[in-house]
């Protein structure tokens, strides 16, 4: 499934650091220019806040991802949120101030800020389904008696993130064509939404042109998800018909991390920051604070002054170094790709080699360097015979660099033995069904494995708790691991059991990736069925 995070073909578009600078009105404000890199202390850099409480720090090289934080604040975003911290406002006025200066800014007919990309998503359904009807948004997630209760999402826009379009009890209508989104709409159609991505480009089926078109007659608003996305002003999104955009606020602009904003219509703005806290209702859940908001326009304010050109010729030579470094192993290769698309804008460097030489793989360097210290985040590939890793630059920190080069130069360079290729006899038949209970935080649940093992492989099927799943697996010796994945339209689930087989059962753990681990037993289904002959009929039945 895609992530936010593909847009191509729009090179020729302006970034705003290209564009004349607007006067800020936090040009008199003062920043404090510490460099934001925290490592760890033997490294001659004081310990983080993080070390305070036993928590390891990692250095960045992967992207603006949530789960690490996201991006780094800009100074000036830091001081707009200090300086907010000091005054009391009343935040209807506050939010018409700052929606009045992002039009200003961007251009846009009005700005909102939400408390972070998912939760701007959440208030415009919500606004698209009431109409700023307060007597409707208090009765969300029940859409009973509501005129408006249906959003339309082309299929390949589907995403984890529309969770939060679902919260609202909106039922979602999946189209595949823009034959079936014409089809789709009728008087309960509150809204389109749609990611930045290549199949929503100018020139594909069902691109954002298109489906403005279809949807204009209808009088059906369109929002579009560039979470991850550099900005553009003027909005490249807006400009191509779209009624409004939502950015995330700890991407690619470094704002705050718990903020998010929305360019575009005033009226579902206006709407939209209604079911939005401090109001009650569905919104108030997604609190956003007065120092989160004047930060996030801090952020706008200093994207439009930010030189956008030299932070990309610093991260080109922060790879240089590294890829330098790298270049003096034999066997290992480098090169810089530099991405076009606006998602995730960066550039990256791919380090490959012979896993079979260096008996080591990407993957297995991505363990090493994200759970020893000092801790890395890279990411890691596998194709045409080669194993390898990339670094992206986007949020590294003045320093990074030489650490990273140096930690990768000496996983690369440490002598391995080869792997031991012996296959150890299973100790164990798993042949049959088995009652697995599974241990999560708060509850149990029983599943069923149903396993076939042909010596170390194990393929099967996984019940869980609200569908079947396809399981494979290994066991050597007494060990054994098993996958399955609970997938579903936007979501997916991966379950890697990890455990011993003793005296007829099986027990260990299971890995769920950003859903922790949970705990599990197996043990031979008790429930068995007698042989018994089947009589087929020879004709149609006699009785009912």
């Amino acid at each position: 499934m895609k992530r936010r995070n593909i847009l191509k073909g729009l090179t020729l578009l302006p970034l705003t650091g290209m564009l004349a600078p607007i006067k800020s009105l936090f040009a008199g404000t003062k920043v404090d220019k510490i460099n934001p890199l925290t490592v760890s202390s033997e490294f001659g850099i004081a310990p983080s806040i993080f070390e305070t409480i036993g928590v390891e720090p990692i250095i960045n090289c992967r992207g603006t991802f949530t789960i690490i934080g996201g991006s780094i604040e800009r100074p000036e975003v830091r001081a707009a949120m200090e300086a907010a911290s000091k005054n009391f406002v009343q935040y209807d006025e506050l939010a018409d101030g700052i929606g009045k200066r992002l039009a200003e800014i961007t251009g846009a007919e009005w700005g909102m800020v939400s408390a972070g990309c998912a939760a701007g998503m959440k208030h415009v359904t919500a606004a698209c389904l009431t109409g700023g009807n307060p007597e409707k948004l208090i009765r969300i997630p029940d859409l009973t008696g509501f005129d408006k209760t249906e959003v339309i999402i082309p299929r390949s826009s589907r995403n984890t993130y529309d969770h939060s379009i679902r919260n609202t009890g909106a039922k979602i209508i999946d189209v595949d064509s823009m034959q079936e989104l014409e089809s789709a709409f009728n008087s309960r159609t509150a809204m389109i939404y749609i990611m930045a991505y290549d199949e929503s480009q100018p020139g594909q089926a069902m691109s954002l042109e298109n489906i403005v078109k279809a949807a204009k007659p209808h009088k059906v608003p369109i929002l579009v998800d560039a979470a991850a996305e550099v900005l553009t002003i003027p909005n490249i999104h807006l400009q191509r018909g779209a009624d409004l955009v939502v950015y995330s606020g700890g991407k690619a602009i470094c704002g705050p991390q718990c903020a998010g904003l929305i360019l575009g219509r005033k009226d579902i703005l206006m709407s939209a920051w209604q079911a939005s806290s401090p109001h009650h209702g569905p919104g108030r859940d997604n609190k956003v604070g007065r120092e989160e908001m004047m930060g996030m326009l801090a952020a706008v304010e200093a994207w439009t002054t930010r030189d956008h050109a030299s932070e990309w010729k610093t991260w080109l030579s922060w790879l240089e170094l590294i890829s330098k470094k790298l270049s003096t192993i034999s066997g290992v290769i480098t090169s810089v790709f530099e991405p076009t698309e606006l998602s995730n804008k960066s550039p990256v460097l791919t380090v490959s080699w012979d896993p079979e030489q260096f008996n080591l793989t990407g993957d297995e360097m991505a363990e090493e360097l994200g759970r020893k210290k000092p801790r890395v985040a890279i990411g890691s590939g596998f194709s045409n015979g080669k194993t390898s890793i990339n670094i992206t630059t986007g949020q590294m920190q003045p320093g990074n660099e030489k650490i990273v080069a140096d930690r990768l130069h000496g996983v690369l360079t440490q002598k391995r033995s080869p792997k031991n290729t012996t296959v150890e006899k299973p100790s164990a038949d798993l042949n049959g069904s088995w009652d697995a209970t599974i241990e999560f935080f708060s509850s149990t649940s029983q599943h069923n494995l149903f396993i076939q093992q042909d010596g170390k492989w194990i393929k099967g099927s996984h019940k869980g708790d609200f569908s079947t799943r396809e399981l494979m697996g290994t066991i050597e010796g007494s060990n054994i691991k098993l996958r399955s994945v609970d997938g579903h339209t936007a979501d997916n689930i991966t379950f890697l059991f990890s455990g011993t087989v003793a005296n007829d059962a099986f027990e260990g753990s299971i890995y769920m990736g950003e859903y922790r681990t949970a705990k599990f037993t197996a043990k031979r289904s008790e429930f068995k069925m007698k042989p018994q002959d089947i009589v087929i009929p020879g004709g149609p039945p006699l009785a009912t």
